[in-house]
């Protein structure tokens, strides 16, 4: 029995901006930040994912000492692993495709699967539809993060949003995450509150939206609150900052504990992504914990809108 599996491609990532002076490739993709800031926590956690031949047996390695169980990935040896060039500059980041692995489909989702919780976290579409209904058989709670989803690529890797009819998907869901960007685009909703209501209104239970620096709005049993972002010692990479806060947000939601305390958890393992290049800094449990209360213990009240 795992507390947590995470749905979606690993990916190397290769990444440049102002603040790295020598870009290297990194591991990367959903299933390396979510699952092991939620290890970080005490979560035992799981993926489901392919990858090409060309996936180091380090990357292996590294996953495996952190605490990520590897018996659902799948290495496809006519395949390479998905591959992304991101570029930050002045606030905005550009996102290419070099090579996109396999899709993941039914078949890849054991009958024999248990897990508390499963979060399905796409970066190039390699979801198929029919595996999230799959998904919801197999689990209690089901979370979503769409950002791969509502992209796609031109013929030189360079990605555009696209629409996604996503009314099908948002009804097996429990715990939605995305950026503002993406939950416009998902319910054609330029309001916030208007559009976290219409996903709140397919039945899923705590709708959560990340505002960059503006912290993370969290919308729970009708009541919308701000979650402020914990601040860094220092911000080097944001790669995979949202990835961190859903992982921890589940790994304590599964400990039954209440959806602010959750968000502000999520806060801090963020906080400690950003300061590093890559998945090079996680926060130890105690750490995260104390960043956590440092906006929890402030008192977080429903926001009245």
């Amino acid at each position: 029995m795992f507390d947590l599996v995470t749905v979606g491609h690993f990916a190397v990532d290769f990444i440049t901006s102002p603040k790295i002076a020598f870009p290297q490739p990194t591991l990367g993709g959903p299933p390396t930040y979510t699952s092991i800031a939620a290890a970080k926590l005490g979560a035992k956690v799981s993926v489901i994912s392919k990858v090409g031949k060309d996936f180091h047996n380090a990357n292996l390695e590294w996953l495996k000492a952190n605490g990520v169980d590897l018996s659902g990935l799948k290495r496809v040896r006519s395949a390479a692993t998905t591959k992304f060039i991101l570029t930050y500059k002045n606030g905005q980041r550009k996102l290419q495709l070099r090579n996109r692995a396999p899709p993941i489909s039914t078949q890849d989702v054991p009958d024999s699967l248990q897990t508390k919780a499963l979060h399905i976290a796409p970066v190039a579409n390699e979801i198929q539809r029919a595996v999230i209904a799959n998904l919801r058989g197999l689990t209690q709670i089901v979370a979503l993060d769409p950002q791969g989803f509502i992209r796609t690529f031109d013929e030189k890797g360079n990605m555009r949003p696209r629409p996604w009819k996503a009314d099908q998907a948002l009804t097996q869901i429990d715990i939605y995450k995305s950026s503002s960007r993406e939950i416009t685009m998902i319910t054609r909703l330029k309001e916030l509150p208007l559009a976290m209501r219409k996903i709140r209104d397919y039945g899923v239970k705590i709708v959560m939206v990340t505002q960059d620096v503006k912290g993370t709005i969290l919308l729970v049993d009708d009541e919308f609150y701000q979650i402020p972002p914990c601040r860094p010692r220092v911000i080097r990479d944001p790669t995979g900052a949202g990835d961190a806060f859903i992982g921890g947000f589940l790994a304590e939601y599964l400990k039954g504990k209440e959806p602010l305390w959750c968000a502000c958890v999520g806060s801090a393992a963020s906080s400690f992504v950003v300061e590093g290049i890559g998945p090079a800094v996680f926060g130890e449990k105690e750490e995260t914990y104390m960043r956590a209360r440092g906006i929890y213990e402030k008192g977080l009240k429903p926001l009245g809108i």
